[in-house]
């Protein structure tokens, strides 16, 4: 399978040095807490390989389950389990999240997410859940909120008008 990356990820998929929203979204499916120095000892293979398996099937969340419990450990990380919230806000389809029109409002970007918020798809949903979050995180919100077309996107750079030369 391969996995979906964000424009907003782009300086950092070709090495996969910063977890992406592919793998964040299935560690929140399996329950299992990653610390990024864990995902830092990683190998660039072992990465590619969470971005890249499915756990859209039960036997493929718990194969992916055990594969990544046994990549944290095989680098020395104590395997730390979370539990799953019974309705995450990213998962509801029929109205935008309160954290999500908040953090657009602070940006001063006005939404057109009630309306297009279930267009997304349960990953572009869960992204911009995430991005709400404190930390350096959330300077990906507003791109990603024009990447997935909820905003307009940034307007282009005025070119300086030329000066008549002599």
């Amino acid at each position: 399978m391969t996995p979906t990356y964000f424009d907003f990820e782009a300086a950092f998929v070709n090495t996969l040095r910063c977890v992406p929203m592919v793998v964040r979204f299935k560690l929140d499916a399996c329950g299992i807490k990653l610390s990024l120095r864990a995902w830092s000892r990683f190998s660039l293979g072992t990465r590619s390989r969470l971005a890249s398996m499915g756990v859209a099937q039960p036997d493929e969340l718990e194969r992916y389950r055990a594969f990544l419990a046994s990549a944290i450990a095989d680098v020395g990380e104590p395997v730390v389990t979370l539990a799953l919230p019974p309705d995450p806000a990213w998962a509801q389809t029929e109205r935008l999240p309160e954290v999500v029109a908040t953090q657009a409002q602070a940006l001063h970007q006005p939404l057109d997410g009630p309306r297009r918020w279930h267009q997304l798809d349960a990953l572009q949903r869960f992204a911009l859940v995430k991005l709400t979050r404190g930390g350096h995180e959330n300077e990906n919100f507003l791109p990603a909120l024009r990447e997935f077309g909820l905003v307009q996107p940034a307007p282009a750079p005025q070119m300086a008008a030329a000066l008549p030369t002599a």
